[in-house]
């Protein structure tokens, strides 16, 4: 009884960090938003390059940070940063719920969440998510409780 009530709960606390590792957009050494600063969105309101010294690892999704005060920012309150939908393209994530990469450089802050979009071959997401926000974000948010969680 002990063994198996050990291994379970074995189980479930290795459970989230390999599921947000299948879930997040993650480069090949697990490194989320293709190692941007994420509190950077917020605090300098532009995208910022991090570097692996100032490294976070949350439940399997490492993050890099650009400064030891950024880094500390985010390990107070991790989910006040991460990109929403793990950080696949928003409206992708809202017009048909798949997974699509996202360019780092092309981001938006709305009610306090970085949400990040695709842009390549003359297609900017950001611009066609600007148009119809508000039933985008809706379906977003659906698909990626429906299909993520």
């Amino acid at each position: 009884s002990i063994l198996f009530f050990s291994g379970l709960t074995a189980f479930s606390q290795n459970e989230p960090t390999a599921l947000r590792q299948a879930q997040f957009n993650l480069s090949k050494n697990k490194v989320a938003v293709a190692g941007y600063d994420v509190v950077a969105y917020f605090t300098e309101g532009k995208p910022k390059k991090g570097k692996a010294e100032f490294a976070v690892y949350v439940q399997g999704v490492t993050y890099y940070f650009s400064s030891n005060s950024n880094k500390e920012l985010f390990k107070k309150n991790p989910t006040q940063y991460e990109p929403q939908y793990g950080g696949w393209c928003a409206y992708a994530m809202g017009n048909d719920g798949s997974k699509v990469e996202v360019d780092p450089e092309i981001f938006k802050i709305l009610n306090a969440k970085l949400y990040l979009f695709y842009n390549k071959y003359f297609t900017n997401t950001l611009k066609i998510w600007n148009k119809d926000e508000g039933r985008l974000m809706k379906s977003a948010d659906a698909n990626w409780m429906k299909f993520y969680h």
